[in-house]
């Protein structure tokens, strides 16, 4: 009997076990239910090329946020690309476009909830530094982070391999890369694209136009010739007192006050206000908008300026320009060969510039490392890179030659004009109607531009990080009708100088130059 109960306990025993075996083996497996402070699911290595082995790799669901059009074909893109990505990475890609009217607002939205997803377009004009300092982005180059090392060195060698040091220096905040930059020109200038199609049919003279003061015969001539045109579409943001026009480094991000001035020498921090300048396109503009030549809507409008230029009745918008801007523009909203543009500032390269597109990884991110493969495969990977920049080839493109392209009938269905935010844009293919000699120009741009005394040096917020808040809130509330021209700047300009003070500008200001002044010290 004795004997029988023993049996009994061991088989109770071993029953025991395997139940606990079994139930180590039965969790979940899809990457995504893990919580954001797990170890991530990567247990893979890279070769000198950059490339990922794909043996240990559990599936991942990967989900990338970037400002942009849902496009028709979108899905058929992303299944493209899965097979793509599960073959190397075994990880799958969900896009996930967020229309610039809304976003500003959705990101900063999906920052503060803590909402989960993996890879996030980011930029120095576009608070950068701000949700640095917020947490939202993983820090790339960190050898101290226990939970990932360093992901560039790991997982990010083609990177490093083909991006030039500039840029990730440049982008560096106190130290640290919180996001990897897009490998594309590197200078800025500033300056107007307009209707081609449209000024030879009213017989102007774009070749006069040197200034910004220059415009104003141009725009009064297609106001009372084209009357259903917008003669100049401004936007907050696009406009005559954008940083490429108005020539100013914000030292790390556009959206903490305090610049000084990229195309001079001097290192003195300045509000912007105070620059002779910005108050001279003040008035400028002003004027314009009384005279009927901007928008009405231009403080409060949601509409891209692609898309203001593909509803026909656009005739000129401001941009940042760089070569081929003008077809590149013209391609990607359906409206070939009919803009041009026109250069009107100096070429200047300040730390803004390496850092003005990029991708950062989201601390909310479940498997940053398989994030981080998948943005060193876009630097890389031919294939893969065009895949996300123009489609499927046969279906959204064909191709005249080895890199240029033609468009077809599809390609309406997707159509992105994105490829200044994704990877390597040295891989993309070339429209046929774009200058073959492309990234040459590119290269070339690149070259003579004046350098920003501040080049390489990016603010730390933290020691204002209260003040810096409070003063992106002024900015919101007056930036957008002052820079467009529709208030009054008697009436409102002084207001927004008391309210800038009050929230704390000075002492932006001086923390500002107290560590430009010690960059500066410590390269001498």
């Amino acid at each position: 009997m004795k004997a029988v109960k023993r049996n009994v306990v061991v088989l109770f025993i071993l029953l025991l076990a395997l139940s606990l075996v079994m139930a180590g083996c039965g969790g979940k497996s899809d990457a995504n239910s893990q919580v954001s402070d797990e170890k991530p699911t990567t247990e893979s290595n890279s070769d000198n090329n950059g490339k990922q082995t794909n043996s240990e790799l559990k599936p991942y669901k990967l989900t990338m946020v970037y400002p942009g059009s849902v496009q028709t074909d979108q899905r058929k893109v992303e299944e493209a690309m899965n097979k793509i990505l599960q073959s190397k990475i075994n990880a799958t890609i969900e896009l996930m476009p967020i229309d610039w009217g809304q976003w500003d607002n959705k990101a900063n939205l999906m920052i503060a909830s803590r909402e989960k997803f993996d890879i996030m377009f980011t930029a120095q004009w576009n608070g950068h530094a701000v949700n640095v300092s917020k947490g939202a982005f993983i820090p790339l180059n960190d050898d101290t982070l226990d939970q990932y090392g360093n992901l560039l060195s790991k997982y990010g060698q083609g990177i490093l391999d083909t991006l030039s040091p500039t840029f990730l220096e440049g982008a560096k905040i106190n130290g640290k890369n919180y996001a990897v930059p897009t490998n594309k020109e590197l200078a800025a200038q500033g300056g107007v694209i307009y209707r081609e199609d449209i000024a030879k049919e009213l017989g102007l003279d774009m070749t006069r136009v040197k200034t910004i003061q220059d415009l104003e015969p141009i725009l009064n001539t297609v106001k009372e010739k084209k009357p259903e045109m917008v003669p100049l579409f401004f936007r907050n943001g696009e406009n005559f007192n954008s940083h490429y026009f108005l020539q100013t480094d914000a030292l790390g991000d556009a959206s903490i006050p305090g610049v000084i001035l990229k195309d001079q020498d001097s290192t003195k921090v300045v509000i912007t206000s105070d620059l002779d300048r910005y108050l001279e396109t003040l008035k400028i503009s002003r004027d314009f908008m009384k005279k009927g030549y901007i928008n009405k809507d231009a403080a409060t409008t949601s509409l891209g300026t692609g898309e203001a230029l593909k509803s026909g009745n656009v005739f000129m918008i401001t941009a940042s320009l760089k070569p081929g801007k003008d077809a590149e523009l013209a391609n990607s909203n359906g409206i070939q060969g009919k803009l041009k543009q026109i250069e009107m500032t100096a070429k200047t390269v300040s730390t803004g510039d390496t850092a003005g597109s990029m991708l950062g990884i989201s601390s909310t991110s479940a498997d940053p490392a398989r994030a981080m493969m998948f943005i060193n495969l876009l630097h890389t990977d031919h294939e893969l890179n065009n895949l996300l920049n123009f489609g499927i080839e046969g279906v959204h493109y064909e191709k005249v030659s080895t890199n240029i392209i033609k468009a077809t009938n599809a390609t309406k269905n997707y159509n992105p004009g994105a490829s200044w935010m994704f990877g390597n844009q040295f891989l993309n293919y070339i429209w046929e109607n774009e200058d073959p000699q492309k990234w040459e120009k590119f290269k070339a741009f690149n070259e003579g531009a004046k350098k920003s005394p501040g080049l390489g040096f990016t603010f730390n917020a933290d020691p204002v990080k209260t003040e810096v808040a409070a003063l992106v809130n002024v900015g919101k509330e007056y930036d957008p009708a002052l820079d467009t021209g529709s208030v009054d700047l008697d009436k409102v300009l002084s207001k927004y100088r008391e309210k800038l003070k009050a929230a704390g500008l000075e002492k932006i200001l001086a923390e500002k130059q107290k560590q430009l002044d010690a960059f500066l010290a410590a390269k001498k």
